[in-house]
């Protein structure tokens, strides 16, 4: 897993509400026992016809879909069942961060195990960033903030909560495995003094 501190790039704007995670990776995709590639099966029923052609105009067809690694989307992303493949396949496609004003917890969780970085917002500063299709912004991890640019040239930061483990576990680019094998020493010293 990529370690994550700080991302300043262009975001992608992808506004439909109810995201849920059969939209993001439809089942037909989840049989792989690796995720290898799960990334061109992104929104695969949107960005794809019945022929697995790229839809015209479907805006993650663009060219800058594949160089923005921050997708700021509508309300309640990520909702529905529990599968770890639908983050795998939005790292896949080249995400690093989704933002929106409210992640399901589920998602939410297996995001930051697995290396996205899921970051809420308040409505009116995610309204903001819906606007804002294709500037660029810095998210801080270290920080726990956003950072855009106004017009005028200023800069305003908008502070994020994330559960103080999985920040600590992306900081260093550890999964839960790694965070385990780092303390190994330990367990096996506490295991001799019991």
């Amino acid at each position: 897993m990529e370690a994550f501190k700080k991302l300043t790039g262009p975001i992608l704007v992808l506004e439909q509400e109810n995201i849920d995670t059969d939209q993001i990776i439809p089942a037909r995709f989840l049989t792989a026992t690796d995720f290898d590639g799960i990334g061109d099966h992104l929104f695969a029923d949107w960005r794809l016809d019945a022929d697995g052609n790229p839809v015209p105009g479907h805006v993650l067809n663009e060219a800058r879909a594949r160089r923005s690694q921050i997708l700021v989307a509508g309300h309640n992303f990520g909702c529905g069942s529990s599968r770890e493949h639908a983050p795998h396949a939005l790292l896949g496609f080249g995400f690093r961060v989704v933002i929106s004003s409210q992640i399901a917890d589920i998602f939410r969780n297996n995001s930051q195990n697995v290396g996205l970085l899921p970051v809420v917002l308040e409505a009116d500063q995610h309204a903001r960033l819906l606007e804002m299709d294709g500037e660029e912004i810095c998210v801080d991890l270290e920080q726990c903030e956003v950072s855009v640019r106004d017009a005028d040239g200023s800069e305003q930061s908008w502070p994020f909560s994330i559960d103080p483990f999985a920040r600590h576990c992306l900081l260093r680019g550890l999964d839960r495995f790694d965070f385990l094998n780092q303390a190994e020493d330990a367990i096996v010293a506490y295991e001799k003094n019991l």
